[in-house]
């Protein structure tokens, strides 16, 4: 009888355990083991310190990054799953993991030219120094080996994505890809003689002849470059602005740099360059504007509504004395800043972290605020918002499935600046430099480890600069 009573209890008690767990009354998190195929990848970082620099900002302490030719198709924390199958793994513990950093303005020849001529204002720099010097010694040849010299310092410090802005710029864009880089490349236009036109007509032409080849490149776009308001006219920027829409490519121009560009520009058309710009009707979201310096509130809104994407160049402005960009109020305002180094013969580096150390630093100091631009905004600058400003957002500047695989690894352990390490942000803007980057990834492809660039010979590259040091050297004494 108690057996008998015994069993029909413990019958009783298992049917009603089954019927609680059929009701639901498992907790909604709990593992729900499903069945998946294998997930085979190219490449696979895993135990690093993930920064997404997505816009809720995600950060895994301890996570992984999957990518498939040149795409990542998945990011997430802890241990990568099992069913991720790379061909390669990268052990990351001990370093960030970031996006590539993007500059949004350059002048990537100009590595030549490093330290030419220093410690003068932007005017007197340019029109006694710079020009000067680019009518003797500019060629296809300085414009190709002075690029691959600027793209050796950018991979080495973690730049992925580049705006440049000069001549020759189908010798740019040969040289930046085989890099293995990406390059938002402007044909330069101005209304005077340069090295690759004698006039503003033969230029556009050029340019268009630019566009049309390098249009469907995987790492390069080309773009249409009016140097500045002060340096073309009306007919010149509206003739540049009708061939970029033409081919559907970005517009990319110095605005508002200078208060000599403000007299200049204030004396031919008697208003600002910004509102000189909307005026005339140039103004579009295919428009990336270097510097934006002295612009009022107003010019800040301008900007915004037409969807220009303002790229901030701190080192360059504090070197040539050229002022002090609202930065802070453009974010207010809900505009996408970018940051850029301007180009190596008025910074004199191209280092994306030291910028942004001296951006944020800068705007603590100009504005007696130490809140008012943090490292996570200077570091947004050159990642997502950096994307948003130059107009690839779609396909750069975060850590997300779907995005190209552009990706570098910074060191966070086993060096004195990076140790100890409270706030991640804090650590990669305020103490590392480009030193401390020991992998970079481009559209899938490892172009820089084990510190060698991999697609170039950096020795060939170095004795030819010096050869073209050389050659400038002797048109400067003449």
């Amino acid at each position: 009888m108690n057996r008998c009573f015994l069993l029909s209890a413990l019958c009783l008690l298992l049917l009603s355990s089954t019927a609680a767990c059929s009701s639901g009354s498992q907790p909604q998190d709990a593992p729900q083991p499903a069945a998946q195929d294998d997930l085979a990848v190219d490449l696979l970082i895993e135990n690093g310190s993930i920064l997404t620099m997505d816009e809720a900002y995600t950060h895994h302490p301890i996570g992984y990054v999957a990518v498939k030719g040149d795409e990542i198709v998945e990011v997430g924390g802890g241990a990568a799953p099992e069913q991720i199958q790379p061909l390669r793994r990268v052990d990351a513990r001990g370093h960030f993991v970031l996006p590539g950093l993007i500059n949004g303005h350059q002048h990537a020849p100009m590595t030549v030219m490093r330290g030419v001529a220093d410690d003068l204002a932007l005017m007197d720099w340019l029109q006694n120094y710079i020009f000067p010097s680019e009518a003797a010694n500019v060629d296809e040849e300085m414009v190709y080996w002075g690029t691959l010299l600027a793209a050796m310092e950018m991979i080495r410090g973690g730049t992925t994505l580049y705006v440049d802005m000069y001549y020759f710029e189908g010798k740019v864009a040969e040289a930046t890809a085989r890099t293995g880089m990406r390059g938002i490349l402007g044909q330069t236009i101005l209304d005077f003689p340069v090295p690759d036109a004698h006039n503003p007509q033969q230029g556009i032409a050029a340019a268009k002849v630019f566009l049309a080849k390098w249009k469907d490149h995987p790492l390069i776009v080309p773009a249409v470059a009016p140097h500045s308001p002060y340096t073309c006219s009306t007919e010149t920027l509206l003739a540049c602005k009708a061939a970029a829409e033409e081919f559907d490519v970005p517009l990319v121009i110095h605005v508002a740099e200078t208060q000599d560009e403000l007299r200049q520009v204030r004396e031919k058309a008697g208003t600002t360059p910004v509102r000189y710009l909307r005026d005339i009707g140039f103004l579009d979201d295919r428009v990336i504007a270097a510097h934006a310096v002295w612009v009022d509130e107003e010019e800040i809104e301008i900007l915004k509504r037409f969807g220009v994407g303002p790229v901030h160049n701190p080192e360059s402005n504090m070197k040539l004395a050229s002022g002090v960009a609202p930065v802070p109020e453009m974010l207010e305002a809900g505009l996408a800043v970018g940051i850029g180094t301007d180009g190596p013969a008025s910074n004199n580096n191209i280092d994306l972290l030291d910028e942004m150390d001296s951006a944020a630093k800068l705007h603590k100091i100009s504005s007696m605020d130490p809140t008012v631009l943090s490292a996570r905004q200077a570091l947004s600058m050159a990642t997502r918002l950096g994307a948003q400003a130059v107009d690839m957002e779609h396909m750069l500047g975060s850590l997300e499935a779907g995005k190209k695989a552009d990706l570098i690894l910074i060191k966070s352990q086993d060096v004195p600046e990076a140790v100890p390490s409270y706030d991640p942000y804090s650590t990669i803007v305020y103490s590392l430099g480009a030193q401390s980057v020991v992998m970079t990834v481009i559209n899938g492809q490892v172009v820089f480890e084990r510190g060698a660039l991999t697609l170039i010979d950096e020795v060939e590259v170095y004795a030819k600069i010096k050869e073209l040091q050389a050659k400038l050297t002797r048109s400067l004494k003449r």
